[in-house]
């Protein structure tokens, strides 16, 4: 289907392309240049995740705020200006749910 073609077209993995929409739905209105650049953090963000990391991470308090600072810090250093803070929190908020959701380990 179109949806599933879609990250071959975007030029992302399946899981990349579940971030960047994270990260575009709903909103802000981009720039082809601004969807570059959350094209990039997409890719970069995972990788970052995964290096934090760490077994059980989920129930261990320091663990949590490491992958949450490591969400917000990749965001706030790549995402361009058409993300408020208001939207830069929301969308930290939501990644950090998709990460603790997706991610067990």
């Amino acid at each position: 289907t179109e949806e599933q073609q879609r990250h071959v077209r975007e030029q992302l993995s399946e899981e990349e392309l579940t971030v960047f929409d994270l990260l575009t739905r709903p909103g802000p209105e981009l720039s082809p240049e601004e969807r570059e650049e959350v094209k990039k953090v997409a890719r970069h963000i995972l990788e970052r995740v995964r290096q934090a990391l760490v077994l059980n991470w989920r129930q261990k308090a320091q663990a949590r705020a490491r992958v949450k600072l490591v969400i917000e810090d990749t965001l706030d250093e790549g995402l361009p200006r058409a993300y408020t803070p208001d939207l830069y929190t929301a969308k930290c908020s939501r990644l950090f749910e998709h990460v603790y959701e997706s991610f067990g380990a």
